[in-house]
């Protein structure tokens, strides 16, 4: 972010992973048990069917910027620690590269690395996304009453049909009643029928994440290279195993013509400017425009399987290599509150913006009048 800047750090195996805020608002109330509700939400043994066998806590602790449950304004330290650490199972990774993993190239790119459970690579850093996301997740339900519902709308070969899910009634305890965050029961089913066959054989499967957000306020976003989409593309593909991004329409909408893809205009009976249709999916221009914005995130199948794999060592040496039984068969149910996580981060730093730039100066401001800024408390 920006203005809103969020630090992770930590290796899976080292001692903790967590995250640093710069530019929180001050006097916010926040406090452990706000962040520990959505890190409970990612980790890992939630009926062990569709996660890792590592059970990690997850137990944060706020360890700066907040002062009796109210933020300072300073940066602000969330510290989750590692309890589960195990380096003597990863000695045959030092010298083999697992295939599809970021062994190889953070050696060439560093000539070092944190070999037990991938280190930086790891998802586990996904901890401090979300714990970021959590704080910047009540900064919008707060101010503007923003809600940011993500689900799995895609496992494998079990594709949720488009229009089967209501956006506009959907709820964040609906999806998470699904063990793989599916909130149609029929298709939960067929998701979790084939998770269950993969991980039985010791490979994995990939999906989608849909997010939608409710409630978005209108003009977050720049015209050109800061577009709303553009931000949200980048915080999205920055997550472990991401390998696409589209939003509204998407690739779908290249088999349309302009006058079926366009979204015409209408004044609605609170005499807001709104669309009959949504193929945009929020945002037109590169700025949000009221609308509920829809976005999809891809997610391959998790490179870490139970198989035995050709691959090479560091040395250049060819040898085979079976991986540790410690994987998601499928990423997609637990991607979910991360990607939410990411969205969040990107709202806050943009409306923070907006604020910024456009709300301290209204339209029609006469510039002869000096400005009235809020007074300081």
């Amino acid at each position: 972010g920006t203005y809103f800047r969020v630090t992770t750090f930590g290796e899976s195996h080292g001692g903790g992973v967590g995250c640093v805020i710069d530019g929180c608002p001050p006097r916010r109330r926040l406090s452990e048990p706000d962040l520990q509700a959505e890190l409970n939400r990612r980790r890992t043994g939630q009926e062990g069917r569709t996660t890792t066998n590592r059970n990690e806590t997850d137990t944060c602790r706020i360890l700066s910027g907040v002062t009796d449950g109210v933020t300072t304004g300073t940066p602000i330290l969330i510290f989750v620690p590692n309890t589960e650490k195990s380096r003597h199972d990863y000695n045959e990774m030092s010298m083999v590269y697992r295939p599809s993993h970021a062994d190889a190239t953070y050696d060439m790119k560093y000539g070092v690395r944190a070999v037990e459970g991938g280190g930086r690579a790891s998802a586990r850093e996904t901890v401090g996304r979300v714990a970021a996301g959590a704080v910047a997740k009540k900064i919008l339900k707060e101010l503007s009453g923003t809600e940011i519902i993500g689900f799995a709308s895609q496992v494998h070969d079990v594709v949720i049909p488009e229009g089967m899910v209501d956006y506009n009634c959907l709820t964040q305890d609906e999806v998470d009643r699904s063990v793989v965050r599916c909130p149609v029961p029929e298709y939960e089913e067929k998701m979790m029928a084939a998770i269950d066959t993969v991980h039985a054989v010791g490979d994995s499967i990939g999906g989608v994440v849909t997010c939608i957000i409710k409630n978005c306020p209108r003009g977050l976003g720049s015209p050109v290279f800061d577009k709303l989409e553009a931000e949200l593309a980048k915080a999205l593909m920055s997550i472990p195993a991401s390998k696409g991004f589209h939003i509204g329409s998407g690739f779908a909408g290249t088999f349309l013509t302009g006058s079926q893809h366009n979204d015409p205009f209408f004044v609605d009976k609170d005499g807001r400017i709104r669309t009959r249709t949504n193929q945009s999916g929020g945002i037109q221009g590169g700025i949000s425009n009221g609308e509920v914005i829809v976005m999809r995130v891809a997610f391959k199948p998790i490179a870490t399987i139970g198989r035995k794999q050709q691959t090479v060592t560091r040395d250049k040496r060819e040898v085979e290599l079976k991986a540790l039984d410690c994987h998601d068969p499928c990423v997609v149910p637990r991607a979910v509150p991360i990607v939410e996580a990411m969205v969040s981060l990107v709202l806050v730093d943009q409306l923070m913006a907006q604020h910024g730039q456009c709300n301290l100066f209204p339209i029609n401001q006469d510039l002869q009048e000096p400005i009235q800024f809020p007074a300081l408390v």
